[in-house]
């Protein structure tokens, strides 16, 4: 019998269309021979089934299951493409766990704290995990930190960011003063606490990860240039950013990466596809140049910019780039971490 795998997407973040389009990527992935697939989208309290022919039919939250036709449904395994609340922050996987159902992602408690980067950083420089300097305001403290003070704490440039969340929207590059409050203002309308973190200069990578109880996966490492301030939405999503993979770094430093990327993958407890993105100072490289040599190896600090969980899954994204520069077949990768769990 095939089981019935139900692709969660959509939520209620800044990131639902890209959700979306990652839902119709892992669709295409999936092993359609083996599998019975739907699209659960998420979204303002509204949980619906997609089937078949594109009509919609409710999801009964008390077990996940919905009717296709004169048939009920209850998925046997849930992959989790959500970016954001509740999918990337543990509320769903809360959920998940209560009803008993199978998923892709991580534990409650790891989805938390990934989507907290403010926790996660201070959590994991106990680890000895480098990380930029950063400081917390939680909404309605903001008029009790002076920009001076931030300043002085941080410095400028400096990036202004959600504490939580997976997405680039209302993050800001602060370079001036006078440019630091609004940028405040600015995350605060995403989330309730804003993650003011030092600037550092250096080349951007992303290394992604899976393990099951057989098997330990880390992916090449790509780097990521943009012409833009950082990595943001447009970046991301509408192609002003060259990804390169394999990264234009020495073999030595390659390794330290993925080494570094098992590891964190470990320490936290992770479960499923995860992606994790660092700056490499030190060095001569510096974006947009490589980091070739055995000298600039030697150099290179490995700073934690942020995990993420639940990547983006679409055909263009880095995840699906790293397993064809592996060799490997994202069908079986998805089908590993399926069985994998499925077999608990």
């Amino acid at each position: 019998m095939k089981k019935t795998i139900a692709i969660i997407c959509g939520g209620d973040s800044s990131e639902h269309d890209v959700s979306m389009r990652s839902a119709q990527g892992i669709e295409s992935f999936l092993d359609a021979e083996r599998y019975i697939i739907y699209k659960v989208e998420i979204h303002a309290g509204h949980w619906e089934a997609i089937l078949a022919d594109g009509s919609r039919t409710v999801v009964d939250r008390n077990d996940f299951s919905f009717a296709d036709g004169d048939r009920r449904v209850r998925p046997d395994f849930c992959y989790i493409t959500i970016h954001g609340a509740p999918g990337e922050n543990g509320v769903l996987q809360g959920y998940l766990d209560l009803i008993g159902m199978p998923y892709s992602s991580c534990n409650v408690l790891v989805e938390a704290m990934t989507y907290d980067k403010f926790v996660l950083n201070n959590y994991l420089r106990a680890f000895g995990v480098s990380v930029a300097d950063s400081m917390l305001i939680r909404k309605g403290q903001e008029g009790e930190v002076a920009d001076d003070d931030i300043i002085r704490r941080i410095g400028l440039p400096c990036f202004v960011k959600p504490a939580s969340g997976g997405s680039s929207f209302g993050t800001t590059k602060v370079k001036t003063a006078d440019a630091l409050r609004p940028a405040i203002d600015l995350a605060l309308a995403e989330g309730e606490d804003v993650m003011v973190e030092a600037f550092m200069q250096g080349t951007e990578v992303t290394c992604g990860c899976y393990k099951t109880r057989t098997q330990s996966v880390v992916f090449p490492v790509t780097e990521v240039v943009t012409e833009n301030e950082f990595f943001d939405y447009d970046a991301k999503y509408n192609g002003q950013v060259q990804e390169i993979t394999p990264a234009r770094i020495s073999d030595a430093l390659t390794r330290r990466i993925q080494t570094l990327t098992g590891m964190l993958y470990d320490i936290l407890g992770c479960h499923g596809i995860i992606r994790i993105d660092y700056i490499i100072t030190g060095g001569n490289g510096h974006s947009g140049e490589s980091l070739g040599t055995s000298s600039d190896e030697g150099k290179a600090k490995i700073n934690l910019l942020e995990i993420n969980t639940t990547p983006g899954m679409t055909a263009t994204s880095f995840i699906p780039q790293q397993v064809r520069a592996a060799g490997l077949d994202i069908k079986q990768v998805l089908t590993d971490i399926i069985e994998d769990t499925l077999s608990v």
